[in-house]
């Protein structure tokens, strides 16, 4: 089974002896699933805010403060963060992402706020994230493909 959304239509492909009472179910499932993962593909600052929050928690302990975070423009950047006055931005291209890699990218922009550069003790705030390497191959497989 399969289903996609072409020019505002659902098209479902099921087994051709699926009874119709079960093709119009699963055209309401997989309906429903195509309009979750719109809806999570939306820019969202407070999406964005209340997952930044969550993450300060369980691996900074919630020590981070920040000026602001929001989606924004960017091309060639998935993230940033303006060290010295707090200002988080995260591509506003990765809001399609699977949350696991939008988790890494504000880990990382989050980890910025403590250490400005790349060394070693960056690195080491950014591991906290159990899905980091996981999350840069994903990162870096859209990078090459694009």
């Amino acid at each position: 089974m399969a289903a996609r959304l072409r020019s505002g239509v659902l098209e479902l492909v099921v087994p051709a002896k699926m009874p119709v009472a079960e093709q119009q179910h699963w055209a309401e499932v997989m309906q429903q699933r195509l309009e979750r993962r719109a809806e999570r593909a939306r820019p969202s600052d407070e999406r964005l805010t209340q997952r930044a929050q969550k993450l300060n928690l369980r691996h900074f302990g919630g020590a981070l403060r920040w000026k602001s975070i929001g989606f924004a423009d960017m091309d060639h950047l998935w993230g940033s963060c303006t060290f010295t006055d707090g200002a988080i931005r995260i591509a506003k291209r990765a809001a399609a992402l699977p949350d696991w890699v939008l988790d890494y990218l504000l880990v990382h922009e989050l980890a910025h706020l403590i250490q400005s550069d790349h060394g070693p003790e960056f690195h080491e705030l950014e591991n906290r994230y159990p899905l980091t390497e996981r999350a840069k191959g994903y990162l870096l497989a859209l990078d090459a493909m694009g």
